[in-house]
């Protein structure tokens, strides 16, 4: 009797499951959503979840509050999300530097970035753009690299921290090229960008979008960039690989995360809105002119991009030896 009733409970309780998800997902949102930047006012990261967070407030008609917890190369922001209920109303929206790049420098690594969340979908991303200094006698990639391997560990490059996202890829630029140039690290995108214009350090790999207007004003030089293609920003700028450098076609994203555990029916909604608010015309002109790419793809996707940049930002930091501070 007992084996019998076991029989009927388990199939009634997996229904009664799905159907509770059901309910919360259809209801879904009732309360206010919160969006984690785990970086400051200001910047890409913080820019792009405002613009979503406002399309998702008029789509779903509830509020939605950008709550910006900096720190620790995105870390605190990180910790603060991984607290949050599966329930849809909190979501996290990084970039790789903090949620994929910098764990990984970490022993024992902070948060697992698949497992310990659940994936929505990767919105935007771009190639680093090599900076440099216009007082450096390099006019292009191949004189700098030549310059930096005639003067070694004479030349350095700033980035946001270390294990940042802008400081593994110059390294993985110094392992492919063969030079040693000296990693110094600065607090922030402003101060390690002012840090190059001031001659403290010769070169930065950032961003088109942050650093172009500089460049246009005679204040930085840009070499190259370091994507599969030329971007649509700087079409005049050579790839790496064009410029005789292959093997550095990497990108920083940013994305939007759920906790784990969140259920489909949520998942399925905010991607819905994601494909949707990057696929407007304002927004995909907007990410055009910051030098970016509209990605918005599918979860899955998502999760194979972590997977296979781990592996190749863990070579970087095993072969330099980094370490998060």
């Amino acid at each position: 009797m007992q084996a019998r009733a076991r029989f009927w409970t388990r199939p009634l309780l997996a229904i009664a499951m799905a159907f509770a998800q059901g309910v919360c997902a259809q209801a879904y949102p009732t309360k206010s959503i919160r969006i984690v930047v785990p970086f400051p006012p200001g910047g890409p990261t913080d820019l792009y979840a405002r613009i979503i967070g406002q399309n998702v407030q008029e789509s779903l008609g509830q509020p939605v509050v950008i709550e910006n917890r900096a720190g620790g190369t995105g870390l605190i922001g990180t910790r603060v999300f991984l607290t949050a209920p599966p329930d849809g109303h909190t979501l996290l929206f990084t970039s790789n530097s903090a949620h994929l790049v910098g764990p990984l420098a970490h022993d024992p690594r902070p948060f697992d970035p698949i497992k310990d969340f659940t994936p929505i979908s990767m919105a935007i991303r771009y190639p680093m753009y090599v900076i440099v200094n216009p007082s450096v006698p390099a006019r292009n990639i191949a004189e700098f690299i030549a310059l930096a391997k005639s003067n070694p560990g004479k030349l350095s490059f700033s980035s946001v921290g270390t294990g940042s996202g802008t400081h593994l890829a110059c390294e993985l630029i110094n392992l492919v090229a063969g030079t040693s140039m000296l990693h110094v690290p600065y607090k922030g995108a402003a101060p390690a960008q002012a840090a190059v214009m001031a001659g403290e350090v010769q070169m930065m790999c950032d961003s088109v979008g942050y650093s172009q207007a500089l460049v246009d004003a005679g204040k930085l030089r840009g070499l190259a960039v370091t994507g599969e293609r030329r971007s649509g920003a700087v079409p005049n700028v050579p790839t790496l690989a064009e410029s005789g450098v292959p093997g550095v076609n990497t990108y920083t994203w940013l994305g939007l995360f759920a906790p784990a555990g969140t259920p489909n029916t949520i998942v399925a909604r905010l991607h819905a809105e994601i494909v949707r608010i990057m696929s407007l015309p304002e927004m995909r002109e907007r990410v055009t002119k910051g030098g970016s790419d509209v990605i918005a793809d599918t979860p899955e996707h998502f999760i194979a991009q972590m997977r296979s940049e781990s592996e190749l930002w863990l070579r970087v930091i095993r072969e330099k030896k980094i370490k998060a501070e």
